[in-house]
């Protein structure tokens, strides 16, 4: 399996050319995938290192034989103890987090990430772990329902949604995709059926995983784990996702609350490297679909 089949990086160069401030210094990609950020960064590293993270066990398909990359399978929620645990690799010069799902997640049909497929309703990242989007559907009140799909998917009818989940789920197993799909007919507009399941599958898939707060983690460490004039560099995929790591960048917490001291400066742990957001070219867009709602952030410790 190539790397190139496995998944296609989005803004590849920008979002490796602007964190790498030292050759020399140690980097890490918190969303290894398919290798594609992680090679690259390796062929601008002189005598640099590189620590990759992925919780999904197929990533360890495409890891590169080279000294000087270390792999740890695991959920980047967990970064700081990690790298403490690794020699000499802590604090690093930059992190790099590709977020959302990989190409070969989305196109392999029996991780039930795409509602282009019928597979059963799983959505897990990691493999190891129990919650499955089934078990979401079958388990969840209808208040919680309500929250994952409003919240997360930012859908209008998230009630509706949720008491038709509900209903069903008394007298029937809501199992695979194609029993969601036809349980949601005459809750969206005939020519905005991609629209609305995208935003349902997403909904799931952040609740599955914890998405949101295994990203406010990241943010939370990184303070700790990047040092001074070392940066930080996220591409993100949807609104919510890009929302919390503006508001981190900009005032240090995922609620936008700016603090200031005695002389009316702004105490924040980063400053933007680009006051906009890098976003793909339109050239990328055709060639990789994914890359249409990417957002590139990159920040430096100060």
């Amino acid at each position: 399996m190539t790397e190139n089949k496995y998944h296609v990086p989005v803004l590849l160069n920008d979002s490796v050319d602007k964190m790498i401030v030292d050759k020399n210094g140690v980097y890490v990609d918190v969303t290894f995938g398919g290798g594609g950020h992680s090679r690259y960064i390796l062929s601008q590293l002189e005598q640099g290192r590189l620590v990759g993270f992925d919780q999904d066990v197929d990533a360890e398909v495409n890891l590169p034989e080279d000294e000087r990359f270390t792999f740890v399978r695991q959920n980047f929620s967990f970064i700081k103890n990690y790298l403490r645990m690794i020699p000499n690799a802590f604090p690093v010069d930059g992190v790099l987090a590709d977020l959302g799902v990989s190409s070969h997640q989305f196109n392999t049909a029996e991780r039930g990430f795409s509602f282009r497929f019928d597979a059963e309703l799983d959505m897990r990242m990691n493999q190891d772990v129990v919650k499955t989007a089934k078990d979401v559907l079958m388990q969840y009140e209808e208040v919680d329902l309500r929250y994952v799909f409003k919240v997360f998917g930012e859908l209008s009818n998230a009630h509706k949604i949720a008491y038709r989940i509900i209903k069903e789920r008394a007298n029937k197993e809501i199992k695979t995709i194609e029993d969601l799909k036809q349980l949601m007919g005459g809750l969206y507009m005939p020519h905005k059926g991609n629209t609305f399941f995208a935003k349902l599958f997403q909904a799931l898939r952040i609740e599955v995983n914890d998405e949101m707060k295994v990203l406010e983690s990241l943010l939370d460490q990184s303070t700790d784990v990047i040092k001074k004039g070392g940066r930080l560099s996220v591409i993100t995929y949807h609104s919510l996702e890009d929302r919390m790591v503006k508001r981190f960048i900009k005032s240090g917490n995922i609620e936008g609350k700016q603090e200031k001291d005695f002389y009316g400066n702004l105490i924040r742990p980063f400053k933007e490297v680009n006051r906009k957001p890098i976003i793909p070219s339109e050239e990328e867009i055709k060639e990789n679909n994914r890359a249409r709602s990417a957002k590139l952030r990159v920040a430096e410790r100060i």
